[in-house]
């Protein structure tokens, strides 16, 4: 398989493999297109949580977008987490400079473990200006209730705070509607013009880590593609179902989903 296009992943690591970089990567290239990174913080971790964080100076982090996109030019980027404001600033001008429109935002805030991987001046300034530049931020309820510092416990809910984001500033708004008790998801993508509502069946396992990553990874590879905005959210939705759906159960807290789900290994390499 030749590779379909090239999209730039701008995150953190994550050392057990299931979320960050390492799960961009395995989606951009379970989807058949070409992956490259720079990297915004390495942490330490795995299923049971965060043991710990380095992250990487800003202006390392903008010589590896801008050294790398001179000479491979990606057709999306994809932005997980950015830990300080000055990193923010940083990814901002090295963005504008290589001038990609297709970006994809998640803002990656919480750990599954409740460890909280950004401070309050970095999310104040993805709300008053990251929001404002990127084509579509992808908050869970967790997240999309921190930047808008509202409750969210029903559909309803989440469509009020989508509509916040979008008078902030943000052109699309997907929220990720998981964390609701319900048999199953539904996802709502807004903004000034459409509300659509994606419904799955919700599988219930406990191996979820790096859902998130892996949807907004999704998403940048359909649009880097030439996919439409709302048949990348489709798109990137059912195969992270079919990830979770999948149940690996590796490690003894929340596992991995399956990045491999949409590959068939060819029979010479069997």
């Amino acid at each position: 398989m030749i590779p379909k296009s090239k999209v730039l992943i701008i995150a953190g690591s994550d050392s057990s493999g299931g979320a960050g970089i390492q799960a961009d990567i395995k989606t951009v290239s379970a989807l058949g297109c070409y992956a490259m990174t720079a990297i915004t913080a390495v942490t330490v971790q795995n299923t049971t949580g965060v043991k710990s964080i380095i992250p990487i100076e800003p202006k390392e982090i903008s010589n590896q977008i801008e050294f790398t996109a001179r000479d491979i030019k990606p057709n999306a980027i994809k932005i997980g987490m950015l830990d300080s404001a000055k990193v923010i600033s940083a990814v901002m001008q090295s963005s504008k400079k290589i001038d990609i429109k297709k970006i994809v935002l998640d803002p990656v805030m919480v750990a599954k473990g409740g460890t909280k991987l950004i401070n309050n001046e970095a999310i104040d300034v993805i709300k008053k200006k990251l929001m404002k530049k990127i084509l579509l931020i992808t908050p869970n309820i967790p997240e999309a209730e921190l930047l808008t510092n509202t409750k969210i416990n029903s559909l309803n809910d989440m469509i009020k705070a989508g509509q916040l984001l979008i008078n902030l500033g943000a052109k699309n708004v997907l929220i990720k509607g998981g964390h609701l008790k319900s048999n199953e998801i539904k996802d709502i993508l807004l903004n000034k013009k459409i509300i659509k509502i994606f419904k799955n069946k919700k599988y219930k396992s406990k191996n979820t880590h790096g859902t998130g990553c892996t949807l907004s990874s999704a998403i940048a590879t359909n649009l880097s593609c030439g996919k439409d905005l709302i048949k990348s959210c489709e798109q990137g939705i059912k195969y992270v179902n079919e990830a979770i759906k999948s149940n690996l159960n590796y490690g003894k807290g929340n596992g991995p989903i399956n990045h491999l789900n949409s590959i068939t290994i060819n029979k010479k390499f069997k």
